[in-house]
C-alpha cells in the first residue's frame, strides 16, 4: 500500500492502531476493575472473572492472528479497486471528518448485516457470547471475519476515493471508541445519548431481552439507529449473552458452534434450495420458521431441490 500523508502523521502503519492502544485499553481495565471492587451497584454481570477475562484474551489474540494474514488479502484488494475510485479526495482535516462520518454509516450497516444475516451472524456471535458485560468483553472477537467478509463494507469507501490506509485508519478508531462503551459502570450522559454511542446505548445492544434483541448498532454515532428505526432505550439492565447460551469457555466451541449449527441446518433431510439459501442467507431466526414449515409438510410433499 502506497504511503499517504497518514503514514507520516502517525509515524507507523495505520494497521497498528488498535496494537499501539493496547496499553490504554489495559489500563482502562484495571481502572474498571477497580472501580467495581468499591462500586457494589454494579450487577454481577459487570464484574471480572478469571476464566471470563482469560477467555475474551485468548480469543483476541486468536483474531488479531487470523487479522494479520487477512490484511495482506485485503490491501491487495482495498488497492485495485482504488485505482478504479470515482473521485480523488485530499488529506486534510475536512475529508478526515468526512470519512469518519462515512465510516461510521457503513458500520452501521455492517453491525446490522452481521446480526440479520445468519453467515453473518456465525462471526458476530462470538462477542455477543459471553453473559458478562465489562472492558474485556471488547476483545472478544471471531477469527472467522475474514471468512464471512467483514471487509466487504468497506469497499464502497474505498470506490468512493478515499485511501485505502485512511479507510483502515478510521475503521481502527472506530473499533477502539468502542471498546470504551463496553462497561456497566457509566451511566447516561445526558445529550449526548441523543448523538453518540454510549455504554447505555451498547449495554441494551447486548442484551439478550426481547426488547433489546437487533437494537443500537451504531459504531461512534448512534443517529443511525434513530434514522433507521433500529434505536431502544436502556430501560432495565439486560440480561447478557445469546438466545441458546453456549456456556463454554472452549475457544474453538466459541468460534465455531454457529457455523457448525447452520452448516446442519443447512444439511437437513427435504429442503428446497431456496429454504438451504435461507438457512445460510437469512435472519438467524429463519432455521426455526423453516423447521416449523417442514413440521406443516407431509414428508411425500417436500421437495429437495
Amino acid at each position: 500500500m502506497p504511503p499517504t500523508p497518514l503514514t507520516d502523521w502517525l509515524g507507523f502503519n495505520p494497521h497498528l492502531v488498535t496494537l499501539a492502544l493496547a496499553p490504554a485499553f489495559l489500563l482502562a481495565m484495571a481502572a474498571e476493575y477497580r472501580q467495581l471492587r468499591r462500586d457494589a451497584t454494579v450487577p454481577a454481570s459487570g464484574r471480572y472473572t478469571l476464566v471470563d477475562t482469560i477467555s475474551n484474551l485468548t480469543l483476541a489474540g486468536l483474531y488479531q492472528a487470523s487479522d494479520v494474514l487477512s490484511a495482506l488479502l485485503t490491501i491487495v484488494v482495498f488497492n485495485a479497486l482504488f485505482d478504479v475510485r470515482l473521485f480523488d479526495i485530499p488529506f486534510n482535516g475536512w475529508t478526515v471528518l468526512l470519512l469518519f462520518v462515512v465510516q461510521d454509516f457503513f458500520y452501521y450497516w455492517f453491525h446490522r448485516a452481521h446480526h440479520r444475516i445468519r453467515w453473518f451472524w456465525c462471526s458476530h456471535v462470538v462477542h455477543h457470547s459471553s453473559e458478562k458485560l465489562n472492558l474485556s468483553t471488547a476483545f472478544r472477537q471471531s477469527v472467522t471475519y475474514p471468512i464471512t467478509g467483514m471487509w466487504l463494507f468497506w469497499l464502497p469507501i474505498v470506490l468512493i476515493g478515499f485511501p485505502p490506509e485512511t479507510v483502515i485508519f478510521a475503521v481502527a478508531i472506530s473499533l477502539a471508541y468502542q471498546f470504551f462503551i463496553h462497561t456497566q459502570t457509566v451511566g447516561k450522559l445526558g445529550w449526548l445519548e441523543w448523538v453518540f454511542n454510549t455504554p447505555s446505548h451498547h449495554r441494551a445492544h447486548h442484551g439478550r431481552d426481547p426488547e433489546y434483541i437487533d437494537r443500537n448498532y451504531g459504531g461512534i454515532l448512534i443517529i443511525w439507529d434513530r434514522l433507521f428505526g433500529t434505536f431502544v432505550e436502556e430501560e432495565r439492565t439486560p440480561d447478557y449473552g445469546i438466545i441458546g447460551q453456549i456456556h463454554s469457555h472452549n475457544p474453538v466451541t466459541l468460534n465455531f458452534h454457529e457455523w457448525r449449527d447452520m452448516l446442519r441446518d443447512v444439511a437437513t433431510p427435504g429442503l428446497s434450495w431456496r429454504q438451504r439459501l435461507r438457512v445460510l442467507f437469512g435472519p438467524p431466526a429463519a432455521t426455526a420458521t423453516i423447521h416449523r414449515e417442514r413440521r406443516a409438510i407431509p414428508p411425500e410433499t417436500a421437495v429437495d431441490a
